[in-house]
């Protein structure tokens, strides 16, 4: 039975084969549009470029079949949208980077799914992705951030020091009429820590005696 489809009727597809037709170029991203999909065959044509970012939209997806074409670049992560995934073919292209995680996608682990991709790592596959460590500074270089830490440490211990220094001693230099009312205001304050520390000593040595 040949059916006419529309523009307006895409959305009822469910199966769509061009396999082995001589395609040349791009999957194009309007592709992902038709949600209602459950088979889509491109295998075995001359398809070039990266599979679309938005693939996982066809979450009816069952069957994917993107074989024998010269794809390149890294699986997209929407990939692990898929919840009705059983069959995927992704064997002899060019695809790199690790192998999305999550959901369906992780069931199918036959690592013939992703043969002849020999810059692709993950599991299901035996070679692992190299672990990103975060770039670290020269030892050099951190040394040096330390010994300025330092100095400027010890730079404005000795500029808060004079600052207060000066202050004072500054004003009683230029200052002569202040001398007497600040050396009489210490004095004040000498001697009211001289009593206090002689009124305690006294209570203390009464306690000890009557101990």
């Amino acid at each position: 039975m040949d059916l006419d489809y529309t523009t307006l009727d895409l959305h009822l597809m469910v199966n769509l084969d061009l396999s082995s037709n001589k395609l040349v170029g791009q999957i194009p991203g309007e592709l992902t549009l038709l949600s209602g999909l459950r088979g889509l065959n491109l295998s075995c044509n001359f398809l070039y470029g990266r599979i679309p970012t938005m693939i996982g939209d066809m979450r009816l997806l069952e069957s994917l079949d993107l074989s024998n074409n010269h794809l390149s670049g890294t699986i997209p992560q929407s990939f692990s949208a898929f919840i009705s995934l059983s069959k995927l073919n992704l064997s002899h292209n060019n695809l790199m980077g690790p192998i999305p995680k999550g959901n369906q996608i992780q069931t199918l682990d036959d690592p013939s799914i992703y043969a002849n991709n020999p810059l692709l790592c993950g599991n299901p596959l035996q070679k692992k992705c190299p672990e990103v460590e975060a770039p670290q500074a020269p030892e050099e270089v951190a040394n040096e951030e330390g010994k300025l830490e330092k100095v400027m440490f010890y730079m404005v211990i000795m500029l808060g020091f004079a600052t207060g220094f000066w202050g004072v001693v500054g004003s009683l230099v230029y200052k002569k009429n202040w001398r007497p009312v600040y050396f009489n205001f210490v004095d004040r304050k000498a001697d009211m820590v001289y009593v206090t520390v002689a009124v305690k000593a006294a209570k203390l040595r009464r306690r000890l005696r009557r101990v």
